[in-house]
């Protein structure tokens, strides 16, 4: 089994409506659910947090700002928001401090990541490098993977080469649209994956209610 992340995003932001669909989801199985530091305010992100708590869900928050000091200001933000997990972001130098006696699971990006929405640049051995390196440092939880952001690499080469060489979970983020990925994610070892736009954009069984999308994915997962 791999663990599915339904991520409240489309375009790498977070969605307006992200509250109307926190309560609808309680009831499928689900138990991660995400968003972005980019598209909510700080307030809103506590909000959706808080809800989401109190339907039953860990809350994850993904850093996909482009600089340092945007993201030092996003991990404040998750903080105060009271997330239980932050993935992504590149700068661990300034993110691992403030992290540092709390609870919240830190989920960097492996390798290379530029632009938004966020592009995996740099050859499998240098992301899988990266990944030993990131893994071998005290307050990191595992890692998060843009594996199909790259544009040139075997995906499945990479994700394996990912998974070996990190000490900890790999979780991969962004563009899973099919089934085909979510086995072979699974089956690469990866520990979990993220979907958001696909959902809203009606690319599974079940559109376009989003609801049974996640049902859906959920039964891929449980299976691969």
């Amino acid at each position: 089994m791999i663990n599915f992340i339904f991520m409240l995003t489309h375009a790498d932001s977070t969605i307006e409506d992200a509250l109307d669909y926190v309560e609808q989801l309680g009831d499928t199985g689900l138990h991660y659910i995400g968003f972005k530091d980019v598209g909510a305010t700080p307030e809103r992100q506590r909000e959706i947090a808080h809800f989401a708590h109190e339907v039953g869900f860990e809350v994850m928050l993904e850093v996909v700002s482009t600089t340092r000091e945007d993201e030092v200001n996003s991990v404040h933000a998750a903080l105060a928001a009271g997330v239980d997990w932050v993935l992504g972001g590149t700068q661990p130098d300034a993110v691992l401090p403030l992290l540092a006696g709390s609870d919240v699971r830190y989920c960097p990006f492996p390798g290379r990541v530029v632009g938004h929405p966020s592009i995996l640049e740099g050859s499998i051995e240098e992301i899988a490098t990266s990944a030993a390196s990131l893994t071998a440092r005290s307050g990191v939880y595992g890692l998060d993977l843009l594996a199909y952001r790259h544009e040139t690499a075997n995906i499945e080469e990479l994700t394996r080469a990912v998974v070996a060489a990190s000490a900890r979970p790999v979780i991969a983020a962004g563009s899973v649209v099919r089934d085909e990925q979510i086995k072979m994610l699974s089956s690469a070892g990866a520990w979990g994956f993220t979907i958001g736009s696909a959902i809203f954009d009606g690319l599974f069984p079940g559109a376009p209610d989003v609801t049974a999308q996640v049902r859906h994915v959920l039964e891929v997962a449980s299976h691969a």
